[in-house]
């Protein structure tokens, strides 16, 4: 049925967007490049020209752990303009369907129950590390459930957990924990020390990109409620352990050192029962098997 329809998606350009692609590539993707998304009247116009039936809202100002803490206004000032029009504009184009990409950084810091549930997103601030940032994914879920109430239009939103995979942005400054660990090890040398940041305890849910790509056409044609639906796998690993799964799957003996700055959340592993209950069984890529197909992706396209 999704596939029938006149789909647009926003980020077409970037990590998620550009891996959707390739197993959607009868949808419109639009980047930045395309419309500046902070302006309400190229949104409008963009929605005018391409008449979309669903838009999946990917587009966002994201980074590291660094990123997050030294550019709080510009996230939440890009972030914030870029939601409202996406979600508005859709409303003044009659635009049915909108489903929007959340993070598990919206979720509360303190929590005391693990995996939590989209009943803990509101239980209180998201961490310090990425507050600006998490805000506005939280705020563009307020914003979701707004039009759903009082238009009656199925603007729904769901949270995926660490995302990572091929196509990332591969970098010691300014990536994702996986990317930058997976370009550390690439560009270390035999029996080399990669050091990385933190302490090494914190968990993470590590969401392999085309698992993702695989359940977002699911989610647009399956997801109509007001949950803020947690896309997650099975595994909750520590950082040190994901970089061990690495490391030992590779003839480099590369040795581990952490420089023990700010962890962020010690936990933020999240329950996938709702995602289960609306698409059903899904095997979700291992993160040994998915790290190593990242890893071999960058070694041949760096």
């Amino acid at each position: 049925m999704v596939m029938s329809k006149t789909v647009l998606v926003t980020g077409g350009s970037g990590f998620v967007g550009q891996r959707l692609k390739l197993q959607q590539p009868y949808w419109t993707y639009i980047s930045s490049e395309d419309c500046d998304l902070t302006s309400a009247e190229q949104v409008a116009d963009l929605y005018a020209t391409i008449k979309p039936d669903a838009v999946v809202h990917l587009a966002a100002r994201v980074g590291g752990i660094k990123d997050n803490i030294n550019n709080q206004a510009d996230f939440y000032h890009l972030n914030t303009m870029m939601n409202t029009n996406v979600l508005h504009e859709a409303h003044k184009a009659d635009i049915p369907r909108v489903l929007s990409s959340l993070s598990t950084c919206a979720y509360p810091e303190d929590l005391n129950n693990f995996p939590f549930t989209e009943d803990d997103f509101f239980g209180g601030p998201p961490a310090q590390t990425n507050f600006s940032y998490g805000m506005t994914k939280r705020m563009l879920h307020v914003a979701s459930c707004a039009y759903r109430t009082q238009y009656g239009l199925n603007y729904s939103t769901f949270c995926p957990s660490n995302i990572y995979g091929p196509g990332d942005h591969f970098g010691a400054e300014g990536s994702h924990f996986v990317a930058a660990l997976v370009h550390k090890v690439c560009s270390a040398k035999h029996a080399g020390t990669i050091e990385l940041w933190g302490s090494g305890l914190p968990l993470r849910q590590q969401l392999y990109v085309d698992d993702l790509c695989k359940i977002i056409p699911l989610l647009l044609q399956n997801h109509n409620s007001e949950l803020p639906v947690i896309v997650s796998p099975p595994e909750n690993l520590s950082i040190l352990d994901l970089a061990r799964t690495l490391t030992e799957q590779l003839d480099k003996n590369v040795r581990l050192s952490f420089n023990g700055k700010m962890d962020g959340q010690f936990r933020k592993d999240g329950s996938n029962q709702e995602l289960m209950k609306l698409i059903g069984p899904f095997k979700f890529t291992s993160f040994k098997e998915g790290v190593m197909k990242t890893y071999n992706w960058y070694s041949e396209n760096k």
